[in-house]
């Protein structure tokens, strides 16, 4: 399936275009971004052609993955979907949930294939833990922590502009959080979210499934306080998510082959542009609590 790539940013360098380069049933056409001596360079280190014309991409290839800021993702995604293009969304979909909802219902109306780049759904240490963790049953809460820093020396998101706004640990990290306590403790039906200084929030979250589960995040923690963390308890004592062998290239070569199958099988991946719409509602709603004070 011949693939475009939208965005020149640090994910597009370390991860979706070197992700792209080794996946299977895959050839990267070309590059758009909106500057262009960073997309005649990005071209260049994966030998690939530089486009400076949104639509002159769209014309050549069958799907586009998604390197941007989430409110650029969400209009460009868009005028993809309505064009037939399969989509290899980055999470989280939209920062809005009406946008979020639009590029659902286009999705669904183009009959089109779309999967969302939630990195741990993608590596396969990570899907064995979740398959393990449902084959036991039993649990009864669980809790993820993800405290980081944008100000950890050689982060290459320090200079993320999104990512420095109020709610940016909410938008950045808190799908990850969201997804895997999902993984884990099935569908959240409620939350309730508290903020604390900076970018902090703490979610508590209620599942279908009578489990409850919290979620801690933040990208202002001082370098040396970083820590990371998602665990479950109950019946059969506790389990901790194991650290990722898997890096982030192959996690999103899969990715994007897994998406090659679902368009060609017709088939609705697990991790769609609905369950990343889901995540983007309950993100919604913990910014309306925390702008609510």
């Amino acid at each position: 399936m011949r693939f475009g790539l939208v965005g020149t940013g640090p994910w597009a360098n370390l991860t979706q275009g070197p992700g792209l380069q080794a996946a299977e049933d895959v050839e990267l056409v070309g590059v758009w971004g909106r500057n262009a001596d960073k997309t005649s360079a990005l071209a260049t280190d994966l030998k690939t052609a530089p486009y400076f014309d949104y639509a002159e991409l769209l014309a050549d290839v069958d799907a586009l993955a998604f390197a941007v800021p989430p409110n650029v993702q969400a209009s460009m995604a868009l005028e993809a979907a309505a064009v037939g293009k399969h989509l290899l969304l980055d999470k989280p979909v939209a920062d809005s949930l009406d946008d979020a909802r639009a590029l659902a219902d286009e999705v669904s109306n183009e009959g089109i294939a779309s999967v969302v780049f939630f990195t741990g759904r993608f590596q396969p240490e990570t899907r064995a833990f979740f398959d393990q963790i449902q084959a036991t049953g039993g649990w009864k809460g669980g809790w993820s922590r993800i405290l980081a820093s944008l100000d950890a020396p050689g982060n290459p998101f320090g200079g993320s502009a999104w990512r420095r706004e109020q709610r940016g640990a909410l938008w950045d990290v808190g799908p990850h959080a969201l997804s895997n306590l999902i993984g884990l403790l099935g569908p959240i039906a409620d939350l309730r979210a508290v903020g604390g200084e900076g970018d902090l929030v703490h979610l508590v979250l209620a599942h279908d499934s009578g489990a409850t589960s919290t979620a801690s995040m933040t990208l202002s923690a001082p370098p040396d306080g970083t820590s990371f963390e998602t665990g479950i308890w109950g019946e059969t004592g506790t389990a901790i998510l194991p650290s990722p062998e898997t890096s982030a290239v192959d996690a999103f070569a899969l990715a994007a082959t897994e998406l090659v199958a679902a368009a060609e099988s017709g088939d609705t991946h697990p991790v769609d542009v609905a369950f990343g719409t889901r995540v983007v509602e309950l993100l919604a709603n913990a910014e309306a609590q925390l702008s609510a004070g």
